[in-house]
């Protein structure tokens, strides 16, 4: 009965996703009473819904081999892309020592909800926006500004609800998605033009 009630908590939660506007990033942490980072430390989602949180500061060296991730994407926004999947994926493979993430397995994964660890789209689209928050306020960014997590997908339309990080072009004001909900921890993120992402139809 308990992981019968815990798998539909977890599909009560990715369905609140899409209760999710666009707005600012602070809306999102209040929504899921989730704490947004500081310049230096991180609170990492996990257990479905951020149902878990668990503490993280980066030493003075973590910080600098983030900026030394992200200062190779400067030459244009398609490269502060490519760095930006790099730096999330070191990111998750930073933290999950200290949150125990290192077994967190990419995609549609119900029946691990509430396990230490194990994250479904709203830890994955709060923790990304935490990495990149992180990032922009330590100066690290410089084609992009993060936005708040957006969600798609609502049942009846035959898809899964589903949230992502967002990031926008300063200069064209292009939104992308960052989703590093379907890959496994450490794994390379998938970023896409926001609008390409909603248009999506995949099976989960």
């Amino acid at each position: 009965m308990s992981r019968l009630f815990g798998v539909l908590m977890a599909v009560s939660v990715l369905a609140g996703c899409m209760q999710q506007q666009v707005g600012q990033p602070s809306m999102w942490y209040a929504a899921n009473q989730a704490v947004p980072p500081t310049a230096t430390k991180l609170v990492v989602c996990h257990g479905f819904g951020c149902a878990r949180r668990t503490s993280v500061s980066l030493s003075p060296k973590n910080l600098e081999k983030l900026r030394a991730i992200l200062v190779r994407g400067r030459s244009s926004p398609e490269a502060e892309r490519r760095a930006i999947g790099k730096a999330v994926a070191w990111m998750e493979r930073t933290v999950a020592p200290t949150v125990g993430s290192e077994g967190d397995i990419g995609g549609l994964d119900i029946w691990n909800s509430g396990v230490a660890g194990q994250m479904d789209c709203i830890d994955e689209s709060t923790n990304t926006t935490s990495y990149l928050l992180l990032a922009e306020k330590r100066g690290f960014l410089k084609h992009h500004t993060v936005q708040r997590p957006v969600a798609r997908g609502f049942f009846l339309d035959g898809r899964y609800p589903h949230a992502t990080a967002v990031i926008s072009e300063a200069e064209t004001g292009e939104r992308f998605a960052v989703d590093s909900w379907r890959k496994a921890n450490g794994e390379l993120p998938i970023i896409m033009p926001l609008q390409t992402w909603f248009d999506e139809k995949p099976s989960v």
